[in-house]
């Protein structure tokens, strides 16, 4: 598995005062987004939001279906953006038994991270799945994974990937077998 960090300070917040600066023009501007953006979204700590969602990853990678679940709450949403809009998974079991029809019958996986960004309750993961059947094929799936947290809990998890690349390549006994649904 490779961890490739951002760039700039501490999880990209560099402490400099940006476009305008300590005495901008009646702070508006800049300044006046700045600290609107940061009412609407109230600090976190970048650090442990980050931790959270590379622990999750083990988690998910080691298909421990239980300690999935309870990285979400009731509240949390998670889809696949390349599914139709409303197929949102919603709470730990809606979120998990997608998952599990997805993941539950290929035979392997590996998990390829790349990139891991962390920034005002929002982690970006890009990284790379590759899934094995059975019956001999593979494929590997490039992701941008867009979490957002609150007190631990993964609020709403859009998976951003290209769904041609699974389809070219997926068995059709698997595709059937997904096409059923996880409800």
């Amino acid at each position: 598995m490779t961890l490739v960090g951002g760039a700039g300070g501490a999880d990209g917040a560099d402490g400099a005062g940006g476009a305008g600066g300590a005495g901008g023009a009646g702070g508006a501007g800049v300044d006046g987004a700045i600290m609107s953006a940061m009412t609407e979204h109230p600090a976190t700590d970048a650090s442990s939001d980050k931790q959270r969602v590379l622990e999750f990853w083990e988690a998910l990678y080691a298909r421990d279906w239980d300690r999935i679940a309870s990285f979400f709450t009731v509240d949390s949403e998670y889809t696949d953006v390349a599914s139709p809009a409303d197929d949102v998974a919603r709470g730990p079991e809606q979120v998990v038994a997608r998952l599990r029809l997805g993941l539950g019958k290929i035979s392997g996986y590996e998990h390829d991270l790349r990139l891991i960004v962390a920034e005002g309750g929002t982690v970006v993961t890009e990284h790379t799945e590759t899934w094995h059947w059975h019956t001999g094929e593979q494929v590997t799936l490039p992701f941008v994974s867009v979490q957002e947290l609150s007190g631990g809990s993964i609020l709403r998890w859009w998976d951003y990937w290209d769904l041609s690349t699974l389809m070219n390549a997926a068995p059709d006994w698997w595709i059937e077998d997904i096409a059923a649904g996880y409800l």
